[in-house]
């Protein structure tokens, strides 16, 4: 997706040759067009859980309420709780982006295909990845292809 593309150039931009840039190297009004669909997710040490510190109203639409504050296990993935375990899981220990495509991100949201980004991002004073700067885009099945059966879950 060209949305993709763009933050994640941004990204490499930002990280100036490291393997991840700083929190502070971000400023939303440089992909502001995207942040309806931007999240930043707060990580806790190794093996720790994931908090959503900021969502997107695109993301609050789609999850039918504000998931600002919530912990990602806490979300209600239905079907999907591995799938989205295990990209947080990636993109948090190996500190390097992780992109997919789901259909049905959220129950009851079968008709929509999320295309997702999680870009991990470093923070002063903290060792490994401190956030994920994330960007999820919707579309619906009947516009992505003729056979809505043709959209499945691809792991992370």
């Amino acid at each position: 997706m060209p949305e993709q593309r763009q933050l994640f150039e941004y990204w490499l931009e930002r990280a100036a040759g490291r393997p991840m840039p700083d929190r502070g190297d971000i400023h939303p009004s440089h992909f502001a067009k995207l942040l309806p669909g931007i999240s930043l997710v707060e990580t806790e040490a190794a093996g720790g859980r994931c908090r959503i510190r900021l969502a997107g109203t695109r993301l609050r639409e789609v999850y039918e309420r504000e998931i600002t504050g919530q912990f990602v296990d806490e979300l209600d993935w239905g079907d999907k709780k591995d799938y989205w375990a295990t990209a947080f899981d990636r993109a948090v220990n190996e500190g390097k982006p992780v992109q997919g495509v789901l259909r049905g991100p959220h129950r009851n949201k079968e008709h929509l295909v999320q295309y997702w980004l999680k870009l991990p991002l470093s923070v002063q004073g903290l060792e490994g990845v401190g956030m994920l700067l994330c960007l999820d885009c919707f579309q619906s099945v009947l516009t992505v292809c003729a056979e809505p059966e043709d959209i499945v879950a691809v792991s992370a």
